[in-house]
């Protein structure tokens, strides 16, 4: 994608709906005059007594203990330098949101006006009583030094600069790990660095802290190298003078250990690299371009390990492996500072986590068959869910251990619990299929390329490196409508089945379509008229293989589009009926909807059918399924139609599949409040815990249901999913949005990377 473009997108991406990136919701009841006569007055009096008696009462009574602030003055924003505070402000917003969806920590970004380091710790200072946790972001160098270190002495809640200390704890577990692969010991290694900023600064005493002799450093910056006769330097970058000769980059490599690299793309060379100590460790971490790129420098060598701050190769060193979790085991504790026993426990619990057997929820999201510890996993993936409950405990019980805690946890295993059911799988779940989908991008043809909204979710799904495009449609039409809206689609293949190059592949297909249904009564002179029609061209690319997936539905309806592909690929062996399955993100995970789209009133033997293509679905996500059949009936209350199909449904699967966690017929609200249902019916076996997958009596409940919950909560929806096809297909709602429609297409891929295994 061109920098226009993707201008133009990220521009789109905060400005349209509510502008920004984040908001300010409620957490209480407020919808009756007593609601807000207990939030506001009198009721709010009460609060402001118990906490003007004893001011620890503000963790009690308002949201002081789960809230930071991301300050900035925008002195130093990304790559972009100073800009300043109302510039830095998307970046802070970004940030707040990375702290909600990786910890559940809430945040206010405030950008400051203010350079004078003075002024701008009286500010902090002034507003700290609003926060339980300060993060400090983008204040350029020295300053940052000076302006942590003061309002870290002044202030008693947490505070860090996470760009100085982020990177320094991320690559500093990678560093461990990395040492003990190359069985080398951590006192006797040559450090060289490149780049002497805040960061650098921070991960060069961070290594000091773990054991790197100070005098085995060689720091470059700008200018060249930090040694005693320069006359430029202020005392922080005094602290690594070492050296009385001078000596250039390329001399201070030869034999190098380990290069740390947060200076800009095209520093070092192969030779450089060549020049290194045995088992070489390199963590070319600068952004958007290493210090030299990760395919030329693996190429150098095959004993090299390294690290890079990209996504796209392996050891990725992101700071919010960190933070998030750092902050969340801070403020648990009520944590007085972010002292160096938090940090290296920080560091010792994201190195170890490295070393465990990587779950398959991670394995799926990276598209591998088995992650683990080596050369290319020194630190742990950042959609790994574990990292909150390993982090966040080890760097509340540093600070317990080193006395800054004010309120110790007691219970570890319920505290743990807490960690693991607080956020769900909301973000991770769509994350994680987007990351999985991009390990093995797959061809999907789109029947409707002849549309805006097709195609500019086909430019984010081939620049998100998620599917290779094929377009259907007049191929004028296409192309104008790629050069009228500006978009790119390099290299993607069109197609016009009506087209008279298309004759010859008409006819094959046509083949195929009367061969299936020549008992039906179809001629093959209608097969071949049948061709010209785009869902029929499309589901027969499917099912020759000259395609993956199919995706189409936008302007036609679910009907007519489904046809096609019942037609022309049919259902999966085994399989009587199909299902429409809708997955709705909540807070507390995905809730998955069946049926849905397909079946108006299914017998007890296709509810039972479509239970298990549904359960079957949800474990390929990686989800346990907790199923409840759904009816006006609980066990038994009611003896309608509906209630007992379900209920002979629950009976049939209890007896035929005795390893699934499906129970019923229940009404809904119980279904969905673990306590409801553990309360008035302990003896079911989805007591006490919340169904995440609900099956529907019938499609009128089923569609009315998700459309409902869809629309009076903002879930985000995703599907209609389309279960039971022999071959990957799925059918889009009419008017779905882009968003919609590349959530289908990653669905989609994945649905081919599943039929693959």
């Amino acid at each position: 994608m061109s920098k226009k473009i993707f201008k133009k997108e990220a521009l789109d991406y905060h400005s349209s709906g509510r502008k920004g990136k984040i908001e300010v919701i409620p957490s209480k009841p407020h919808n009756t005059q007593r609601d807000l006569s207990l939030a506001y007055s009198p009721g709010v009096a009460e609060p402001c007594i118990a906490i003007d008696k004893s001011t620890d009462d503000v963790y009690k009574y308002t949201s002081k203990g789960n809230l930071v602030a991301v300050i900035s003055n925008g002195t130093a924003v990304l790559g972009l330098g100073d800009i300043g505070p109302e510039a830095s402000k998307p970046v802070m917003e970004g940030k707040g949101l990375l702290f909600k969806i990786f910890a559940d920590i809430d945040v206010f970004d405030i950008e400051i006006n203010e350079t004078n380091i003075d002024r701008f710790v009286d500010t902090v200072k002034a507003i700290s009583p609003t926060f339980g946790g300060i993060n400090l972001e983008d204040i350029k160098a020295p300053e940052a030094f000076e302006i942590e270190e003061r309002l870290k002495k002044e202030l008693s809640i947490p505070i860090m600069h996470d760009d100085q200390h982020g990177t320094a704890i991320i690559s500093s577990a990678a560093l461990l790990n990395a040492l003990e692969i190359a069985n080398k010991n951590i006192n006797q290694i040559k450090l060289v660095v490149s780049g002497a900023g805040a960061s650098a600064q921070s991960c060069m005493k961070l290594y000091i802290s773990l054991g790197v002799k100070k005098e085995n450093i060689y720091v470059f910056d700008s200018k060249g190298l930090i040694h005693k006769s320069r006359k430029d330097l202020d005392k922080n970058k005094k602290y690594f003078t070492q050296l009385d000769k001078n000596c250039t980059l390329e001399e201070a490599m030869c034999d190098a250990d380990v290069f740390l690299g947060l200076s800009r793309g095209g520093i070092l060379n192969k030779d450089m690299v060549k020049s290194m100590a045995e088992n070489p460790i390199v963590f070319a971490l600068a952004n958007p371009d290493p210090e030299i790129p990760y395919d030329e420098a693996m190429s150098t060598r095959d004993d090299l390990i390294m690290a890079t701050g990209r996504s796209d190769h392996p050891n990725q060193v992101n700071n919010v492996l960190g933070f998030p979790y750092i902050f969340r085991g801070a403020l648990d504790v009520r944590a007085t500072t972010i002292n160096e026993e938090m940090k290296l426990a920080a560091v010792r619990a994201i190195a170890a986590l490295a070393k465990e057997q990587v779950p398959d929820v991670v394995n799926e999201a990276y598209d591998a068959k088995s992650i683990t510890f080596g050369r290319t996993q020194i630190i742990p993936k950042p959609l790994d869910p574990r990292l909150i409950y390993w982090v966040a405990p080890a760097v509340a019980k540093a600070a317990i251990e080193s006395g800054v805690a004010k309120a110790p946890i007691k219970d570890w295993k319920k505290y743990e619990m807490q960690l693991m059911e607080r956020l769900g799988l909301d973000n991770k779940f769509v994350r994680n299929l987007t990351a999985k989908a991009k390990r093995n991008p797959k061809r999907v043809v789109f029947a409707e390329a002849d549309t805006y909204k097709v195609l500019k979710a086909a430019e984010m799904a081939l620049e998100e490196g998620i599917a290779k495009p094929i377009l259907l449609g007049k191929e004028h039409q296409i192309n104008q409508i790629i050069e009228d809206y500006n978009l790119e689609l390099p290299n993607c293949t069109i197609i016009d089945p009506r087209s008279d190059k298309e004759v010859k592949q008409r006819e094959k297909f046509a083949e195929i379509l009367h061969e299936k249904r020549k008992r039906r009564g179809l001629t093959f002179y209608e097969a071949k008229k049948m061709m010209r029609e785009r869902n029929y061209y499309a589901s027969a690319m499917v099912e020759t293989g000259m395609a993956d997936v199919m995706i189409s539905g936008i302007t036609r309806s679910y009907k007519e589009t489904i046809r096609p592909a019942l037609q022309v690929i049919g259902v999966e062996e085994g399989i009587n009926k199909i299902a429409g399955m809708y997955i709705l993100i909540s807070k507390d995970g995905p809730i998955f909807f069946a049926d849905t789209t397909i079946n108006i009133n299914p017998t007890i033997e296709e509810i039972v059918d479509i239970t298990l293509l549904v359960a079957r679905t949800v474990k390929e996500y990686k989800i346990s399924p907790r199923i409840a059949m759904l009816s006006y009936s609980n066990f038994g209350s009611n003896e309608g139609e509906d209630a007992v199909k379900m209920r002979e449904a629950v009976r049939i699967l209890h007896k035929s599949h005795p390893d699934l966690i499906v129970d019923g017929e229940v009404q809904a609200n119980f279904a969905v409040n673990k306590e409801l249902i553990g309360d008035f019916f302990p003896f079911s076996l989805l007591a006490n815990m919340k169904a995440n997958t609900l099956i529907f009596p019938n499609l009128s409940a089923g569609n009315i249901a998700y459309k409902l919950v869809k629309e009076m909560s903002q879930y985000e929806a995703i599907g209609p999913v389309l279960l039971g096809m022999k071959r990957p297909v799925h059918v889009l709602q009419i008017g779905s949005s882009v968003r919609e429609i590349l959530n289908m297409i990653t669905l989609g891929v994945i649905d081919v990377q599943n039929r693959k295994k």
